[in-house]
């Protein structure tokens, strides 16, 4: 993402390590380990694997702006609490100042940051499944998203998983990071507002970004709502009590919930995108933009967690 900001690098600094204590705490608190020296490896290999997609994501937009004489930022680091996330970050955003001016530069530049991060994470998903052990799928219990690079990355590096049964992605930081990845890469190819896939979206179909940008925004409501009935629906057909009905609603309310976030993150600059000089985007350009709407197709999670009840 691109808002607006200013130059202030301690400040980058600053929230670059607070990042890494809060992604380093989650690690700590939020994976499975027997003893406290497997928490605190599992807190440093956490961190290292997702700051390192996270920079590897940020650097692909620094330097691709770079290239393309855009003034940008450092990137600014955005840490959570570990008691208020499972990763201790909500990423990181790059300062765009002025517009940029031509499609094939949009392109550059926008792409760049998912399919470098992409690079970093998917590794670090298959180095990791491979030291995920299968258990059997607990009756109470939160399960991930399973998007369909991620099915793929079980199969081929699993093998066939037994019905009722799953990896426990939780006993591999280096695996749960990646997934991680997957997750932050699909949010940013979302098509809305100034988002990356908004600026490739942009580059691709000009005067129709608008459209779609807002088209897509409502969506995440309806999206949410409809995924809440359908697992509530689910629960409720099973007998279950009313708070094991709302509970197993939940996974739809974070569609809404980032609905909200983006109304409220758009408000000021809205779903439009600054015109660029050009109308033409180079093959190379289109071939690079039809591959990051594959990786959105390939990472998207219709629900990012959801309770077994």
């Amino acid at each position: 993402m691109t808002p607006s900001g200013t130059r202030r690098p301690w400040v980058n600094g600053l929230l670059f390590a607070l990042t890494v204590l809060s992604v380093f705490g989650a690690g700590v608190f939020h994976l499975s380990a027997r003893t406290m020296d497997e928490a605190l490896w599992n807190g440093v290999v956490f961190a290292a694997s997702v700051m390192g997609i996270l920079c590897a994501h940020e650097a692909g937009h620094y330097l691709m702006a770079r290239k393309n004489r855009v003034d940008a930022s450092l990137p600014y680091f955005i840490p959570v609490p570990p008691f208020f996330s499972l990763f201790g970050t909500l990423g990181a955003v790059i300062v765009m100042r002025g517009r940029i001016r031509s499609r094939d530069a949009l392109m550059e530049v926008g792409a760049a940051g998912p399919l470098a991060g992409m690079a970093v994470a998917l590794p670090l998903l298959l180095v990791g499944l491979a030291r995920c052990p299968l258990m059997k799928i607990p009756e109470a219990a939160w399960m991930e998203g399973q998007s369909l690079l991620y099915l793929a990355a079980k199969s081929m590096v699993v093998g066939p998983i037994p019905p009722g049964w799953d990896v426990a992605l939780d006993r591999s930081p280096m695996a749960f990071a990646g997934w991680f990845g997957m997750l932050i890469t699909m949010l940013n190819l979302l098509p809305i507002g100034q988002l990356d896939g908004g600026h490739i979206f942009y580059a691709l179909f000009g005067d129709l970004h608008e459209k779609v940008s807002r088209l897509f925004h409502r969506l995440l409501f309806a999206f949410g709502l409809g995924v809440a009935t359908f697992y509530g629906l689910d629960a409720y057909g099973r007998g279950l009590a009313p708070d094991a009905v709302a509970e197993a609603a939940i996974p739809g309310f974070s569609w809404i919930f980032l609905g909200i976030i983006m109304a409220v993150a758009f408000r000021r600059k809205g779903f439009s995108h600054p015109p660029t000089d050009d109308r033409i985007l180079s093959p190379r350009g289109r071939a690079v933009g039809i591959a990051c709407l594959v990786l959105f197709a390939v990472t998207f999670m219709p629900v990012v967690m959801r309770p077994i009840v």
